[in-house]
């Protein structure tokens, strides 16, 4: 089950539909997308990720009781509630950012972010550092313009993070660069084709995490 940790339905219907193609091809089985009952239609502060978390566990705990759930999802890039439903759950559980960040390190690549959120660099940036990556770790490269203006125009919206793209490889020498953001599911499938360097998207790298998870 892949849980959207905003409000937004049509988030959840574009994230679900991309796990989908994704684990279909890993040879998984049906994907089901659930939206949080309460917070914001997007993550795009500190406090808007504390206040995710939460609803985050809740949704989980809800679907592991049920008995149909194998593993889950968060369906966000600051991973809020991940490490509460490993614990409180005991299935199999990714998030967008832990996965997108380990698969990009891989092999001690150095690796960059292109993201449109200003306000969580700061948290990027230690979450990069939770996981060992810091010494592999380019730096982050921002959109220019508000998170909400830019995906109210999926146009703007892929302009401005191929240029975020493109000087994470050619300023700081990034060898793949992670598309930060759940809500940047379908830009970043259009990037890969775009960009010279590697793009990691992120649902297709935890649905890939999840896989490893049931397989192993």
């Amino acid at each position: 089950m892949l849980i959207n940790p905003n409000t937004s339905t049509a988030t959840t219907a574009m994230m679900t539909a991309i796990a989908r193609r994704t684990l279909r091809e890993l040879g998984a089985t049906a994907v089901r997308g659930v939206t949080v009952s309460r917070g914001p239609g997007m993550l795009t502060d500190p406090a808007a990720l504390r206040a995710a978390a939460p609803e985050v566990l809740a949704a989980g705990l809800r679907a592991a009781a049920g008995g149909d759930c194998a593993a889950l999802l968060v369906g966000a890039f600051g991973d809020p509630g991940l490490a509460e439903l490993r614990a409180a759950t005991g299935l199999p559980v990714a998030g967008l950012g832990e996965a997108a960040l380990l698969e990009a390190a891989a092999g001690g690549r150095p690796f960059g972010i292109a993201t449109t959120t200003p306000l969580l660099a700061d948290a990027i940036a230690e979450r990069v550092a939770s996981l060992g990556l810091a010494d592999r770790y380019t730096g982050v490269r921002l959109t220019a313009g508000s998170p909400e203006r830019l995906s109210a125009d999926p146009a703007l919206l892929l302009d401005r993070l191929e240029r975020a793209v493109r000087a994470c490889a050619e300023r700081d020498g990034a060898r793949a660069v992670v598309i930060g953001g759940g809500p940047l599911g379908e830009a970043a499938d259009e990037l890969r084709a775009r960009c010279a360097v590697e793009v990691v998207a992120p649902i297709p790298a935890a649905c890939r995490a999840l896989s490893r998870l049931l397989t192993a």
